[in-house]
């Protein structure tokens, strides 16, 4: 492919090749030119030289193109191109003879027949054929860069590119459903209670802010997840009253790890919705956040009707926690993480994340608008 790609030059890639060659001629004259010696022929003489060798380039990319030996098996790659090298090698000595025959250097009548050839071989033959090796050993150089090197980072980003792409659409497959449900929730009161209502609409606008301030941001400050749940959690005590219990336990040591962004609201919407709205006198929902080593353990317990017989997070869960899960693995791909939902032993429902203790680097400093 990269061989295909060569003989496809550009205008602009002939212009950028030619100036290349230019430049080299250049670099080997400088000695004879600043020895005193004839500036004008010592500089031809240089730069027809490598001008034929940069007029031969593409020939000798399009021989190693042809050689189906792979380049894996570099010894018999070397003994394919012994003969197309010398055969090479021979066309441009005739090219460069005729390139100085055309700048004046040389005379045209020494051209024809195969006497400059038998004088190139006594004289610098050897060092020409040795460019053609150089030249070809420049080339896979390139294309093992091209190939392994920048492929693999090309991979990589590819793969990192991806990955974001999966992020955001589950994102954006979780904002809709919170949303969908904080406006029934406000809906159910704008007849009975429209100050409620009121105060519920406030909430919503800190909550859209704030996740539109993060839209960016897969990973975020602790304190700043805390900070959207706190607006999250207003609306609902307004709904549930007295029947609803709030209670946070963050450390103040992990208020700066990084975290997903928007993962701790689905997990207290679900214990809400599921655990204590089912129960006549309500419940209690508990936030805790500690270290542990060099992990980040974050627990969303509560005291709710639990889970159902038969339940399984592989084939039960709702969107909240299989979205929340799915970016969790995500954003940690190499299994670092643990995610699990189980029952509580004094009833209720209890899930369970650990993630790596990284740190949100400069937003650790950041003061939270709330």
């Amino acid at each position: 492919m990269a061989g295909t790609q060569w003989m496809k030059t550009r205008p602009g890639q002939v212009v950028v090749a030619a100036l290349a060659w230019t430049i080299l001629g250049c670099v080997f004259a400088l000695p004879d030119i600043t020895s005193g010696a004839q500036r004008r022929h010592a500089l031809l003489v240089s730069l027809t030289l490598w001008w034929s060798w940069g007029m031969v380039t593409p020939l000798i990319l399009w021989v190693d193109r042809k050689i189906p030996v792979s380049s894996k098996r570099f010894a018999r790659r070397v003994m394919a191109h012994l003969l197309p090298s010398l055969l090479v090698t021979s066309v441009y000595v005739y090219l460069l003879a005729a390139l100085r025959a055309a700048f004046g250097i040389d005379e045209w009548n020494g051209l024809p027949g195969i006497r400059l050839l038998v004088e190139a071989l006594q004289g610098l033959f050897l060092w020409n054929w040795l460019v053609y090796w150089l030249i070809l050993g420049a080339w896979q150089a390139y294309r093992y860069y091209d190939q392994y090197i920048a492929g693999e980072l090309r991979l990589e980003r590819l793969e990192k590119s991806f990955s974001e792409a999966r992020l955001n659409a589950l994102r954006m497959q979780l904002d809709p459903h919170f949303l969908f449900n904080a406006l029934n929730t406000i809906s159910s009161q704008v007849e009975r209670d429209p100050k409620l209502a009121r105060g519920m609409i406030e909430h919503l606008g800190d909550l859209l802010r704030l996740s539109l301030e993060s839209k960016d941001r897969q990973e975020i400050p602790l304190v700043e997840e805390m900070a959207f749940l706190e607006h999250y959690l207003a609306i609902q005590k307004i709904r549930f009253g007295d029947h609803l219990r709030i209670e946070t336990q963050i450390a103040p040591e992990v208020k700066y790890a990084s975290v997903p962004c928007l993962f701790v609201q689905p997990l207290v919407e679900n214990a809400i919705r599921h655990g204590i709205s089912r129960r006549a006198s309500g419940g209690t929902v508990i936030v805790s956040a500690q270290r542990d080593g060099n992990r980040l353990d974050i627990r969303v317990l509560d005291d709710g009707v639990g889970l159902p017989a038969g339940w399984t997070l592989e084939n039960s869960g709702g969107v909240g926690l299989s979205v929340t899960r799915q970016r969790v693995a995500g954003l940690y791909p190499d299994g670092e993480t643990c995610f699990a939902v189980n029952r509580r032993a004094g009833g209720g429902t209890e899930v369970e994340i650990s993630l790596p203790l990284r740190w949100a680097g400069k937003d650790a400093n950041a003061s939270v608008r709330v």
